[in-house]
């Protein structure tokens, strides 16, 4: 391959969306931000809403910072959606995934359709905050009744910008209506749960042309959209810079995703009770992961205590007792926003920890108990898919958080490499510059180009397993 090109990558977290810009050239890669904005979610009346128009606003103003561009790729979060209608009209503004519509539907549709068969069928972890979760609740109601379409984030935003509608396939597998062995949406299992299979668009892989940016955008370049791994782990995955197979990742942001990458699905029964998920992945992979609360409770924490100094708090706990006291992040109290500190305050009493008397102290139950899910799950993938792993990957935004990435790597007993933080881009760009027939191979191939261009950090791991242990087994987890 050869030649060069210049591509935007549009990435939407669940706090914040940027508009990044990559030149790739050869063994050469560049990247730059071109416009970062705010993603807050909208309270109306009882319902938590995505402000999906500022999105919009943010993303058209990023692409067009970004300059001429030979094509556009859309990633975002998971399991949320739009609803158009039949003139292709947004109806309403999406639900947020942390609103408490969904309260108790996961029991509801487990019991009508069982566990096993949902397992079996999507592969998929359950999540109170599913898209089949999501849609039961919604059962009845008039924006539901007058929907002609479903779309998810990513493939929204791909809508309104080339008027195409279509699913790609990595984000469609996060759903829990997706069949991960047919590689086709699940029907029978929503025809089951009452869910209207015409809702769902044609299914596409990352690196499809989806078709050029409509004119009338004024978009400089006059670009095309290419499908990436629109679930944003699956272009972090995508953009984890392992050499060979034996290799966890943890792509770390509001969310952890703790995984291995493999060629097929672990549907077995001991895979299910420990609630792992199997997506698609880039080139038909699989993303066999966990998700682990993230940096979600340290998000919260800052923004009850009117700070952004998560850095200086961060080095404030490096000198906090280590494992004093831990929490298990998985407890459904902390999935919601709200006064963090006190919950965190509340967990440790009610566990019998002792209970934090400080800021710094706070932020160091948060990070030692973060390590401890990290090891947890990085130990169950490789006892339940048979991998043995050699290092672990973090990447995103917890690869700067350099207590984390050494904690985690004395909590795994594993070398951390710490980085690309921006994997989610550079994974978006990669496809769409192998499209454009800029660079080739597969994935390994992609990710050697990682290597050899990204900046890393390797963390030896420290200090004594039996303590970690201990405190894995206060925690819950032993």
């Amino acid at each position: 391959m050869s030649g060069s090109v210049t591509v935007a990558a549009v990435d939407l977290g669940a706090s914040s969306g940027r508009v990044m810009v990559g030149h790739v050239d050869g063994d050469r890669m560049e990247l730059a931000e071109a416009h970062r904005f705010t993603n807050e979610p909208v309270r109306v009346g009882d319902t938590l809403h995505w402000d999906i128009l500022r999105l919009w606003h943010g993303v058209q103003t990023g692409l067009r910072a970004a300059g001429p561009v030979a094509s556009v790729g859309v990633d975002s979060w998971a399991v949320d959606y739009g609803l158009l209608d039949s003139a292709g009209a947004l109806l309403g503004n999406p639900v947020h995934y942390r609103d408490a519509r969904t309260d108790g539907m996961a029991d509801q549709v487990a019991r009508q359709l069982g566990p096993e068969r949902l397992y079996a069928t999507t592969g998929l972890q359950q999540l109170p905050f599913n898209t089949l979760y999501q849609l039961v609740a919604a059962a009845g109601t008039p924006q539901l009744a007058a929907a002609d379409r479903l779309l998810l984030i990513p493939d929204l935003i791909t809508y309104w910008l080339t008027g195409r509608i279509g699913a790609e396939r990595t984000n469609a597998s996060t759903t829990q209506l997706y069949d991960l062995r047919r590689r086709a949406w699940a029907t029978e299992l929503m025809a089951d749960a009452g869910i209207p299979a015409d809702l769902f668009p044609p299914l596409h892989d990352p690196g499809t042309r989806v078709g050029p940016v409509r004119p009338d955008l004024g978009l400089p370049g006059a670009p095309e959209v290419v499908a990436v791994g629109s679930h944003d782990t699956a272009s972090a995955v995508a953009g984890v810079p392992a050499a060979g197979e034996r290799f966890a990742y943890i792509s770390c942001g509001t969310w952890s995703l703790v995984g291995v990458e493999l060629d097929a699905p672990v549907l077995t029964e001991a895979s299910r009770r420990a609630n792992f998920t199997n997506e698609s992945g880039v080139d038909g992979t699989i993303r066999y992961l966990r998700n682990v609360m993230g940096l979600w409770p340290l998000q919260e924490s800052l923004r009850a205590w009117g700070t952004t100094d998560l850095p200086e708090l961060v080095r404030q706990a490096a000198g906090e007792p280590a494992l004093r006291c831990v929490v298990d992040l998985d407890d459904p109290v902390f999935l919601p926003p709200g006064d963090m500190p006190a919950r965190i305050a509340d967990a440790c009493g009610r566990a019998g920890e002792p209970v934090p008397d400080s800021r710094a102290a706070t932020v160091r139950c948060v990070i030692d108990s973060l390590a401890l899910a990290h090891r947890r799950a990085v130990r169950q993938a490789q006892q339940l898919s048979g991998r043995d792993v050699e290092a672990v990957h973090v990447v995103g935004g917890g690869a700067r958080n350099e207590l984390l990435c050494q904690l985690t790597a004395d909590a795994c007993g594993l070398p951390v490499i710490a980085g690309p933080v921006e994997a989610t881009a550079l994974g978006n760009i990669l496809v769409q510059a192998r499209a454009a027939g800029v660079v080739g191979g597969d994935l390994a191939a992609l990710r050697s180009l990682l290597r050899e261009t990204q900046r890393l950090v390797r963390y030896e791991p420290r200090g004594d397993q039996p303590a970690w242990q201990a405190a894995e087994q206060r925690m819950g987890g032993g």
